[in-house]
C-alpha cells in the first residue's frame, strides 16, 4: 500500500510572474487549479510581507469639509487587489533575488491551498537555482510546514515527462529569459546548458512593441503588453510576409471588396497615404470623421488622455460624447439592415485573416483609468455606468477569425484567455476600448529575439556529450512557457532554426556525386571499380559517402581501408546521429490523451509533467527507489540530502 493517496499530493511551480499550485491528483490530469501572482507587498513591520496591497482609503475629492479630530485618528484602510504599485517580486529571471519575499510567497501559497497535515510536496525548480539554493528551499519546507515528504524536480525534466519524450530539447520561454536544456534518456545534460538566456522572453517582445510604437501617443507599456497578449499580435515565420501585407495596405483601399474585408476606407491615394503615415485612421471627433467637428477629448489613436479628462472635469461631457457615438453607430447599422434586397443578396467578400490585414483592432482594458476614477471618488455603481458607456465592444463579433494552431493544438485566440488575476477582477468594473494598430503588431520578435534563442539552442545541442543523441534532440523540440504563447512564435522559431542550421546533404550540389545513382562513389584509394550491390540495397540519390560521413557521426567502412566484408557493407549507409549540423528539425509530438490540457494548450506543460512525476514518485513507486526525501532522511542527512532524490 502506498504511503500517500492521490488527494494528498501538493504541487507548487513558482515562476517570475505567476505561481501555479494544486492539491490532489485527479484521475485525468488537469491544468493548475490555483494561479497566484508571484509578488508580495511590504508590511508595516520590517521583514514581513502581505499578499495584497493595503493602502489608506482616499476621501472623495468632492468633500471639502475639514476633518474632525476623531476622523483624523480613525484612518480607514482598504485592500487593493488590482494595483501592483510597490510590489516585491522575489523571483526575477528565474533567480531568487529576495529570500524573505520568496518564503512569504510560499507561505501565502500554502495558506491559500490549505492542505491537510499529512501532505507531501513536489516543487518545480528553475534551472538557474544552485545546489545551495535547493538546500535552502528544502530546509524551509521541512522546518516551516513539517512536511512528511518533499522532492524537487527540474522544470526541463518536468516538460520531458509531460511529452513522454525520454530524449528531447526543452526550450522554456519565460517572462524575462529563456532556458534551453538537453534531456537524453531522462538525464539532464548540465554541460553547455543555456541558462537564463537574456532578451528572449515575453518582456523582450513587449519592449520591442514599445520601441516600435513609441511615436504614437498613448501607447504605453501596459497597452503594448495587452497588445502582445491579444489575438492580433502575431509573429510571421518569414519576413517577406510582412512586405506582402504592407503591399496590401497600398492596394486594399482602392478596391471596394478589399476595403470591406480589411476594414479600410475607400479614400483616395493621396489621403490614404497621409493617414497611414501616422499609422492610424482618424475616428473622430474632428473634421471629416464619423462624429464630426466637436471638442476633442480623445486623441486620434483611440487612447484616452486620462490626466486631462480627470483634471479638467470633462468626464460627463466625454461620456455624453460616447453615448452619441454609440447611438450613431446603432442608427447606421439599422440603415444598413433596411437597404434594398439587391444589396442584401450581394456576394460578401471573403474576410482576410489577421496576417493579411495591414491594420486590425484589439480590446484594451484600461485599469489605470479605473484607478483614477476610483480615486476621484466614484462609487461602484458610477464605475459600472461609466464602464458600460465606454465599452464599445459589447455585442460585437470578433473581427478576425482565429485559426487553430497546428503547434499548440488549441485555438490561437485562447492563448491569453485566462488572465492571472481574472478572479480578482471579475467583480470589478473594467473599462474596455478598441485600439487600432498597424503592421507593428507583426514585429514583436523582430529585435533579434529569435536569432538569440536559435543560437542558444544550437550551442546547447552541440554541447551534448552523447553525439549519437543529437539527431533525436533535433527531432524532439519541446517549446513551452508563457512567453511562447504569442501567435506564430513557435512556428517562426522553427523556421529560423531551419534557415540558420538545417542542412540536407542529399539536396546540396556539393554533396552529390557525378556518378549514376546505382554506382558507388570511388573509394579513397583512387580505384574507380564500382562496389557490388547487395540484394535489397538501393541508392535513391547520388550522395557522396565520404562527404556524408564527414558531416555525420557514422563510421563509414570506406574511411577504413582495412575493413571489408559483406556484413560491413550492409551497414554502410546507417548512422546513429548527426555530429555537426542537423538534417531535420521537428517539434515533439503533443500528447493527446489529456483532454483538459488539450483544450487550454501545453504552454504550461511543466505542471503536467510534475503531475505525472508526482504520481510515479509518491503513489506508484511509493518511496521504493528513494524518489523523495522523507522526514527521517532530513533528520539524518540534513538539507544536503535533497541532491540524492532531486530529479
Amino acid at each position: 500500500m502506498p504511503p500517500f493517496r492521490d488527494d494528498q499530493i501538493f504541487i507548487i511551480a513558482p515562476g517570475s510572474q505567476t505561481t501555479l499550485a494544486q492539491l490532489g491528483l485527479p484521475e485525468s490530469f488537469t491544468p493548475a487549479r490555483y494561479r497566484l501572482r508571484s509578488r508580495m507587498f511590504a508590511a508595516q513591520k520590517a521583514g514581513q510581507f502581505e499578499p495584497v496591497k493595503v493602502r489608506r482609503k482616499e476621501k472623495p475629492s468632492g468633500s471639502h469639509a475639514e476633518p474632525t479630530p476623531a476622523e483624523e485618528e480613525e484612518e480607514e484602510w482598504e485592500e487593493d487587489r488590482l494595483s501592483e504599485e510597490g510590489a516585491v517580486w522575489p523571483i526575477q529571471h528565474g533567480r531568487i533575488v529576495n529570500w524573505l519575499g520568496f518564503y512569504a510567497l510560499m507561505e501565502h501559497v500554502y495558506n491559500t491551498v490549505n492542505p491537510p497535515f499529512h501532505t507531501p510536496i513536489l516543487l518545480i525548480s528553475e534551472p538557474v537555482w544552485t545546489p545551495k539554493e535547493l538546500e535552502k528551499v528544502t530546509q524551509f519546507f521541512f522546518e516551516k510546514f513539517k512536511v512528511p515528504a518533499f522532492s524537487i524536480m527540474d522544470a526541463a525534466m518536468a516538460a520531458s515527462y509531460a511529452y513522454g519524450a525520454p530524449t528531447a530539447t526543452v526550450v522554456d520561454v519565460g517572462y524575462g529569459k529563456a532556458d534551453v536544456t538537453c534531456v537524453a534518456d531522462f538525464v539532464l545534460h548540465d554541460v553547455g546548458r543555456g541558462l537564463a538566456v537574456p532578451d528572449c522572453g515575453g518582456e523582450a517582445m513587449t519592449g520591442r512593441l514599445v520601441e516600435l510604437l513609441n511615436g504614437r501617443k498613448g501607447f504605453n507599456r501596459e497597452v503594448c503588453e495587452q497588445l502582445k497578449k491579444s489575438s492580433v499580435c502575431e509573429v510571421l515565420a518569414h519576413e517577406d510576409e510582412l512586405s506582402t501585407t504592407a503591399g496590401a495596405q497600398d492596394d486594399g483601399a482602392g478596391n471596394p471588396a478589399a476595403a470591406a474585408s480589411t476594414g479600410m476606407d475607400g479614400s483616395s491615394n493621396e489621403h490614404r497615404h497621409s493617414v497611414t503615415a501616422t499609422g492610424t485612421i482618424p475616428r473622430g471627433p474632428g473634421l471629416g470623421t464619423e462624429v464630426g467637428e466637436e471638442k476633442k477629448l480623445e486623441d486620434e489613436e483611440g487612447v484616452l488622455d486620462i490626466a486631462s479628462i480627470v483634471t479638467s472635469g470633462n468626464m460627463q461631457e466625454y461620456l455624453a460624447q460616447k453615448e452619441k457615438e454609440k447611438a450613431e453607430k446603432a442608427a447606421a447599422r439599422q440603415n444598413k439592415k433596411g437597404s434594398d434586397a439587391q444589396q442584401q443578396t450581394a456576394a460578401r467578400p471573403v474576410r482576410l485573416p489577421n496576417a493579411k490585414r495591414p491594420r486590425n483592432t484589439f480590446v484594451y482594458e484600461d485599469h489605470a483609468l479605473r484607478d483614477a476614477m476610483k480615486t476621484a471618488g466614484m462609487n461602484t455603481q458610477e464605475l459600472a455606468d461609466m464602464s458600460c458607456a465606454l465599452d464599445d465592444t459589447q455585442n460585437k463579433r470578433q473581427k478576425t477569425p482565429e485559426p487553430t494552431s497546428a503547434v499548440s493544438d488549441k485555438a490561437a485566440d485562447a492563448s491569453f484567455a485566462e488572465h492571472d488575476a481574472v478572479k480578482e477582477r471579475s467583480g470589478s468594473s473594467t473599462f474596455r476600448r478598441e485600439i487600432e494598430v498597424g503592421l507593428e503588431r507583426f514585429q514583436a520578435a523582430s529585435g533579434g529575439t529569435l536569432d538569440r534563442l536559435a543560437d542558444a539552442i544550437f550551442r546547447t545541442v552541440q554541447s551534448c556529450s552523447d553525439v549519437s543523441k543529437r539527431s533525436e534532440l533535433w527531432d524532439n523540440m519541446i517549446i513551452v512557457g508563457n512567453g511562447a504563447k504569442v501567435r506564430g512564435f513557435k512556428e517562426a522559431l522553427l523556421v529560423r532554426l531551419s534557415e540558420k542550421y538545417l542542412i540536407s546533404p542529399s539536396s546540396a550540389t556539393i554533396f552529390t556525386s557525378e556518378l549514376p545513382s546505382n554506382l558507388s562513389t570511388p573509394m579513397a584509394t583512387g580505384a574507380n571499380t564500382p562496389l557490388p550491390q547487395m540484394p535489397g540495397q538501393h541508392h535513391s540519390s547520388g550522395v557522396n559517402p565520404l562527404l556524408l560521413a564527414a558531416t555525420t557521426a557514422q563510421h563509414h567502412p570506406h574511411l577504413n581501408p582495412s575493413s571489408s566484408g559483406l556484413g560491413q557493407q550492409l551497414n554502410a549507409h546507417t548512422h546513429s546521429g548527426h555530429g555537426q549540423t542537423p538534417t531535420s528539425i521537428k517539434l515533439a509530438k503533443i500528447p493527446d490523451y489529456f483532454p483538459e490540457w488539450k483544450e487550454v494548450g501545453y504552454d504550461e506543460a511543466t505542471f503536467l509533467g510534475a503531475q505525472v512525476a508526482a504520481k510515479v514518485l509518491f503513489i506508484v513507486d511509493g518511496g521504493a527507489s528513494n524518489g523523495y526525501m522523507t522526514r527521517t532522511n532530513y533528520n539524518e542527512q540534513g538539507p544536503s540530502g535533497i541532491h540524492e532524490v532531486a530529479l
